[in-house]
């Protein structure tokens, strides 16, 4: 895949972060349980995940031999459903989205620092860390300071 490719799909995920927050916190409104709009979100990205999975022609026999921390990651997935829909209500999408991202920033400069998880080792310079804090400046002054 291109580097070009690759952005574009994963600008495309960023873009649907706050739409995704927006909408289930609204659902989960409407039907009086952040937890209900959870598992309802859920439900519906394993039937579009499982229609995926069967076009691609994949096989999940190798899960069965996967280390049992590769699996926690769906934990972390329905705990940002969640937390997001719970939250979002009265926080504010933009607010909940910034600290979603503040802490994304932070753990992906350790993972990649580290080479946590397996991930490729890209050290954390100065050049980097400087980045990561314009980036979480620019974040700060679009939803914090911004609203003055």
């Amino acid at each position: 895949m291109s580097t070009t490719n690759a952005a574009l799909i994963m600008l495309a995920a960023g873009v649907g972060i706050p739409i995704l927050a927006a909408l289930n916190a609204a659902l989960g409104q409407r039907l009086g349980s952040p937890v209900a709009a959870g598992l309802i979100l859920l439900a519906v990205a394993l039937a579009v995940t499982a229609a995926v999975f069967a076009f691609s022609g994949g096989s999940l026999r190798a899960a069965a031999s996967a280390p049992p921390h590769l699996f926690l990651g769906g934990v972390l997935v329905a705990f940002y459903v969640l937390s997001i829909t719970w939250v979002a209500p009265t926080f504010g999408v933009g607010n909940a989205v910034f600290f979603v991202l503040i802490g994304q920033l932070v753990s992906a400069a350790a993972i990649d620092h580290f080479g946590l998880f397996g991930a490729q080792t890209h050290p954390l310079t100065l050049a980097r860390a400087g980045g990561i804090a314009v980036m979480g400046a620019g974040v700060f002054l679009t939803q914090i300071a911004g609203r003055g």
